[in-house]
């Protein structure tokens, strides 16, 4: 663990781009509780984010995205002025890109990998069109055909695996690679030296009987690549959507909080309201900030939130949600978490 001082941590969220597993998640969570200066870390897979407190004298923001990046990711560094709980700009296009670059690479894979299946498989299936599929040179193609599939669009399945293995761990990358690799290693040789996998004839019968060449497996390389490739490309775009539901969200929230502070009440942005400051809310009104009910009852509207047909009751030590809608009474809350903790 990283080293601590009696000076208050701070804290600092770290969209990571580049998870594809809950391993990933706890590789880089490893790697920045070990990082200098840092107290506490945390990574979730689900939101892609990375919770990080550490000791500003200790180290920065920015040498934690370093950490990230030795461990085969990526970090998007927080922008100042940026929503609370929202995106940044940065994070937004470092994601976009993301998307845009596997849909590519899944695209180039398909185009490629369904010549490969079809001179794979087609003749098993229809028996008919098996002495046109086994021409002279079929591997040749096969392997012309695979090899971008595998080493261009598949690289970041080795990438990934051979971080992980630096670090003398294992993902679904690692699965990954040594699958497709040693089914392209074995083809390769039956493609280039065909004698030294071939089967049917006998040390005893050398010369006396034909060799049947061994089998090529190219397409159990590049469909792997293929599939992962789309569930990689269907998971970030229901990430995007999710997303953008999660920004709608926050954009429901009021900008401002009515506080109570030195015995009067006074309207300030929610950005300014701190932990254990007493908020009031009034009927109609939005609730600015999580917290507790401290006194006072009413009705609160989390549809928006939960889809709960009919308001909720609250009453004094009931919690209540930021940006749900008070109905009927007014109430009293004491904001237990503010900003991007909401």
């Amino acid at each position: 663990m990283g080293t601590t001082t009696a000076e208050p941590a701070t804290r600092v969220d770290l969209p990571v781009v580049g998870m594809h597993c809950a391993a990933c998640a706890v590789r880089i969570e490893g790697a920045l509780a070990h990082a200098p200066g840092v107290s506490k870390a945390a990574v979730n897979f689900a939101t892609g984010r990375a919770t990080v407190e550490y000791d500003p004298a200790a180290t920065a923001p920015a040498a934690l995205r370093d950490v990230v990046r030795g461990a085969g990711y990526d970090a998007v560094l927080p922008q100042a002025g940026h929503h609370a709980g929202g995106a940044s700009d940065a994070e937004e296009a470092a994601r976009e890109a993301d998307y845009r670059r596997t849909r590519l690479r899944f695209v180039v894979a398909a185009v490629l990998t369904v010549p490969v299946a079809v001179l794979a498989m087609a003749g098993h299936l229809v028996p008919s069109l098996a002495p046109a599929l086994d021409f002279p040179g079929r591997a040749w193609v096969e392997l012309a055909l695979t090899t971008p599939v595998l080493f261009w669009a598949g690289r970041e399945f080795f990438t990934g695996a051979w971080a992980a293995a630096r670090h003398r761990a294992a993902d679904m990358n690692t699965l990954v690679a040594i699958g497709t690799l040693s089914a392209y290693a074995y083809s390769v040789v039956a493609t280039l030296a065909p004698g030294w996998l071939a089967v049917g004839a006998s040390s005893e019968h050398a010369g006396h009987g034909a060799a049947t060449p061994a089998g090529v497996y190219y397409e159990v390389a590049a469909v792997i690549v293929t599939l992962i490739l789309l569930g990689r490309l269907l998971e970030a775009r229901a990430r995007s959507r999710t997303g953008g539901a999660i920004r709608a969200l926050i954009g429901l929230s009021p900008k401002t909080a009515r506080v109570e502070r030195d015995g009067a009440e006074m309207d300030v942005p929610v950005a300014d309201v701190r932990v254990g400051d007493v908020v009031r809310v009034r009927p109609g009104e939005k609730v600015p900030v999580d917290g507790t009910v401290l006194d006072g009852t009413s009705a609160v509207d989390e549809s928006m939130l939960t889809g709960e047909p009919l308001p909720v009751a609250k009453a004094p030590g009931d919690p209540v949600i930021g940006a749900t809608v008070n109905t009927t009474g007014s109430f009293r809350l004491t904001a237990t978490k503010v900003g991007a903790d909401t």
